[in-house]
């Protein structure tokens, strides 16, 4: 469990690191630092390939990337957390492996949209979890996009470089996801959860009911998206979105949904209800924070997991016993997975004052059940990607 001292104190560790890293290897200090947060999803889950509603905050774990400009059109980046280099050319980007996929797609993605890109060079590291639900994936592209937009002479739109994070996901890596990741990951604001319309990328600010934190309960349990059902769920979103006529399931209400669903293939019906009752949950849900009213919030929550468990099966047993246990714990709102599923994290909303021993007491009771040790800590909502650091 990591209490917010500890946090505060891991994150300078993490710039402190690449910049330590980047000196011992370039003898110099950086010209740049940028920052690209992970997020965690309030609720609005498998919404947003739906053209729907999100409502996810930025969290103050990131990635953190120490950089100089090259004057040639080699990028050339090394990780602390892994061993292998991402090297590549910019004047014929081809596909490679591992984390630097990211790299080299999101190069493509702005040489495909005629961004103008120098090379550069640098060190990384992350406390993001991979594979946690905490969009590791779309930091990483962010933090890209941050590092060639610090070398080269365009203009930052946080929404464009969003959409472009997308298409190296969606063109480069094949993955279907939606919009949600990069465009919290590009706009989040400290101290806020941003409600997204996933169809014009319009958004609102929303604070956090006063009092009440966010906190991450991870179960230590992975699956990856690519090998996952993820595509799977797609495919029946769009089945269902054809047999009701319309360009996606955002566009029909419950209650339309609830009268001519009876002609549907059940399973094909559960995805649907799954996805057209969380876009009124997480509607709901902002007006809920707006008006400072937590025990709707954390009622909306709750729903939202059971919904994610039973209609859309996503979840997973490790998800749902911390999801159990966190709600029997005193000064628990509501708590849910997050994330695509199939393991990963979960969120849970509490009373401020009882953040570090409710983070103690999951912690705990979880391990007893199922002998693994979860990672729990209480999160912040932060910036989106940002430069740092500018010598």
């Amino acid at each position: 469990m990591k209490d917010n001292r500890g946090f505060l104190a891991e994150i300078m560790n993490i710039k402190e690191k690449v910049t330590s890293a980047f000196i011992k290897r370039y003898k110099e200090s950086p010209q740049f630092i940028v920052r690209a947060p992970g997020r965690v999803n309030l609720i609005g889950e498998h919404t947003d390939y739906n053209d729907g509603f999100v409502l996810p905050m930025a969290i103050d774990r990131a990635i953190w990337v120490a950089l100089r400009p090259r004057d040639d059109l080699a990028v050339k980046v090394s990780s602390l957390d892994f061993s292998k280099p991402c090297e590549f050319s910019l004047e014929e980007i081809t596909h490679g492996d591992g984390w630097g996929e990211y790299l080299r797609g999101m190069a493509w993605s702005l040489q495909e949209s005629d961004y103008p890109l120098q090379g550069w060079e640098g060190v990384l590291a992350s406390d993001i979890p991979v594979g946690a639900g905490l969009s590791s994936s779309a930091a990483l592209e962010l933090a890209t996009a941050r590092s060639f937009w610090a070398v080269n002479p365009w203009e930052w739109d946080a929404t464009k470089m969003a959409r472009l994070a997308q298409k190296t996901e969606n063109e480069w890596l094949g993955v279907k996801t939606g919009i949600m990741d990069q465009m919290i990951v590009a706009n989040g604001k400290e101290d806020h959860a941003l409600l997204i319309d996933c169809r014009d990328l319009s958004s609102q600010l929303v604070p956090l009911p006063t009092e009440t934190a966010i906190v991450v309960l991870d179960t230590a349990t992975r699956r990856g998206l690519i090998d996952s059902a993820y595509n799977e769920r797609v495919s029946e979103c769009q089945i269902a979105s054809e047999f009701f006529s319309v360009d996606a399931l955002r566009d029909i209400s419950l209650s339309f949904f609830e009268n001519h669903v009876d002609k549907l293939d059940p399973l094909i019906a559960r995805r649907a209800h799954h996805v057209v009752s969380e876009n009124e949950r997480t509607l709901e849900a902002a007006t809920a924070m707006k008006t400072n009213d937590r025990v709707k919030l954390g009622q909306l929550i709750n729903a939202s997991h059971i919904s994610l468990r039973d209609d859309y099966e996503v979840s997973s047993e490790e998800l749902n016993i911390m999801v159990e246990i966190a709600n029997t714990q005193e000064g628990c709102f509501g708590a849910r997975m997050t994330g695509a599923g199939f393991g990963g994290c979960a969120i849970a909303l509490v009373e401020k004052s009882i953040a570090d021993s409710f983070a103690e007491k999951v912690s705990s009771l979880y391990r007893a059940k199922i002998a693994i040790d979860p990672q729990v800590y209480i999160c912040h909502p932060s910036n989106g990607a940002e430069l740092v650091k500018e010598l």
